[in-house]
């Protein structure tokens, strides 16, 4: 049982150390070495989880979702608008939700090159089609293309914002792509009652 927890705390503190350089350095530059001075760990404690940098940023790239839970509610699109604001404010201080990004932009995997986008695409996938289920969607719209679209326009969104303002005027910029998605998205019965600024979104600049 000791060996366990101290086996987690070890890949959870190269983890964190490799969101931190790779946010900071960008996945190009990140080295291994850098990795493991910063996790305070040993070469061999670092490969016995992750045997190549790669394997450390496919980590990185599905271990960066799990905070986030979508709430369920009547609405399933304003649960959407909701998730996608909960991820906007916490890209301005989460180093791994800060690093899959930059591995999102700057790493393509050669057999599958949509791995770091998939968990996000998923994950609204299962919002739209339930929202459709529900009869929020406007008939034609398939939820996984939707999604893929929404998912492609907000990694623009956060990247422009990244560049203009740090991301400090992100949930601004999420509010808009919202104002301008759900016409083409949402049936007029659901419109009408879907806040694009998100539900209880506290926004500290």
């Amino acid at each position: 049982m000791v060996k366990q927890e101290r086996a987690v705390r070890t890949r959870r503190a190269v983890l964190e150390a490799a969101a931190h350089v790779i946010g900071t350095r960008g996945y190009q530059a990140a080295t291994m070495a850098e990795i493991i001075q910063r996790a305070g760990v040993t070469k061999g404690a670092v490969y016995f989880h992750f045997t190549s940098k790669d394997a450390l940023a496919r980590a990185v790239i599905t271990e960066q979702t799990d905070p986030f839970l979508p709430q369920v509610s009547e609405s399933r699109l304003q649960d959407a608008i909701d998730f996608t604001h909960q991820v906007a404010l916490a890209l301005r201080s989460d180093p791994l939700l800060q690093a899959g990004t930059r591995i999102a932009v700057e790493t393509t995997f050669s057999e599958d090159p949509l791995v770091p986008y998939q968990a996000w695409t998923d994950i609204i996938t299962t919002m739209f089609t339930e929202a459709r289920d529900n009869g929020e969607l406007l008939p034609g719209v398939a939820p996984d293309r939707a999604a893929e679209f929404f998912v492609a326009a907000y990694m623009g969104v956060q990247l422009f914002s990244r560049a203009a303002t740090n991301r400090a005027d992100l949930p601004e910029r999420v509010t808009a792509l919202w104002k301008h998605t759900l016409p083409g998205l949402a049936s007029p019965g659901a419109l009408s009652h879907l806040d694009p600024h998100g539900r209880c979104v506290k926004v500290s600049v």
